[in-house]
């Protein structure tokens, strides 16, 4: 009988932990090692797994027997907590089938070879990590820790998946990127100026798209991997379908069965297809209604990021009595000492997308509220911009 284990502790035992849990045939649930305690009983309490290990590199490990752990069906071998950028977590089950096609999948398109090493730079409580891990055992090696800032420039590897903040600080430290043959993309949006500064220093960048319930990106450059398919509705809502979509929310029949339309996984974001490519628009969510108008969030931002004042932005609603809801610009300074007013940035959304799309509030930050993939923390947006001027 299958059984779920939590485990809680650095990468490398971790990384040892995963392999013998998953040849005895159980289910994982990687904590986040910074994670609160709070947080990880939470996460405990909701996903009910059946023991917690706590690894380090200098002690032997701890198990502690949980009690009441919820039963796991045979062909489960991860467990993720995912609540996207709010609300209580979930546990997205992903079989063991899932995880070898989603393995197979990725390695085939990037046409990996035997041999090849890669470096692990995104942490293992994600499922990006967590792929990565199966790639390298895929290839016949392990994974080579580079998950501290520095140990990108010196880390001995042929491929390497990164978000798009650690692909923009790499570019800030003037790390030699185009030593990698690949460098996987995903975890959120990448700007059009950020991929063009990456080529620029000869970086070989696949732009990946997927989430926690496709066991990672299933779709490179715009194109689906082998054996998955992709549907745009007519509410433009991204639909999928493959071998690497996820079992169900862990004991939480009601919230699987509202994620799929049959055999087709509805999920939470926006697209077009362009020249046969996927073309990702942004959280069908992430949709401000000011005055009437629908504003989507997603063009907004990349307009604010044009801005040469602007190092970074974001930008999300918030009350207003006369408008139902006001967009505000969450913005990062390019220069902290001459920050852009909230009237530059108007005219210059103006310039590129209808006038109702202007924002009518700024805050200026030090850096965005992110997660450790890089996506922004809506909850931390949404109060930012209660706060803006």
């Amino acid at each position: 009988m299958t059984r779920l284990h939590a485990v809680l502790g650095p990468p490398g035992p971790v990384i040892r932990w995963l392999a013998t849990t998953w040849a005895a045939g159980d289910a994982a649930l990687v904590l986040p090692e910074d994670g609160s305690t709070r947080a990880h009983a939470e996460t405990l309490d909701r996903l009910r797994p059946a023991t917690l290990t706590e690894l380090a590199v200098d002690r032997p490990a701890r198990v502690h027997p949980l009690p009441d752990p919820r039963p796991t069906t045979d062909d489960v071998r991860l467990v993720v907590a995912t609540s996207g950028s709010t609300g209580a977590p979930k546990g997205v089950e992903l079989t063991e089938a899932a995880l070898t096609a989603a393995t197979d999948a990725s390695l085939a398109r990037l046409d990996a070879e035997d041999g090849e090493r890669w470096a692990l730079a995104l942490p293992l409580h994600h499922v990006a990590g967590i792929a990565v891990v199966r790639r390298a055992w895929a290839l016949g090696g392990d994974p080579v820790l580079a998950l501290q800032r520095d140990r990108l420039a010196t880390v001995d590897a042929e491929h390497v998946a990164l978000v798009p903040t650690q692909l923009a600080r790499a570019l800030d430290d003037h790390v030699d990127l185009a030593r990698f043959r690949t460098i996987l993309l995903g975890g959120g949006a990448a700007s059009a100026d950020l991929r063009d500064r990456a080529r620029a220093a000869g970086a070989t960048v696949v732009v990946s798209y997927g989430m926690t319930e496709t066991a990672g990106g299933c779709v490179y450059d715009g194109r689906p991997l082998h054996g998955v398919d992709v549907e745009v509705g007519a509410d433009d809502r991204i639909r999928l379908r493959g071998p690497m979509l996820f079992r169900g929310y862990r004991g939480d029949p009601d919230a699987t069965a509202a994620a799929f339309d049959g055999d087709w996984f509805v999920t939470g974001d926006r697209g077009r297809w362009r020249d046969g490519r996927l073309e990702v628009l942004g959280r069908a969510d992430e949709v401000v209604v000011s005055g009437g108008e629908n504003v989507p969030v997603a063009p907004v931002i990349a307009a604010l990021c044009s801005h040469p004042g602007v190092a970074d932005a974001a930008a999300s609603g918030r009350p207003d009595p006369t408008w139902g809801q006001a967009l505000v610009a969450i913005v990062v300074p390019a220069d902290p000492q001459h920050p852009p007013d909230l009237a530059g940035l108007r005219a210059h959304v103006r310039q590129r997308l209808p006038a109702h799309h202007a924002p009518q509030g700024l805050a200026i930050v030090d850096r965005l509220p992110r997660d450790h993939l890089g996506k922004l923390r809506k909850d931390a947006l949404d109060g930012l911009a209660a706060q803006a001027t």
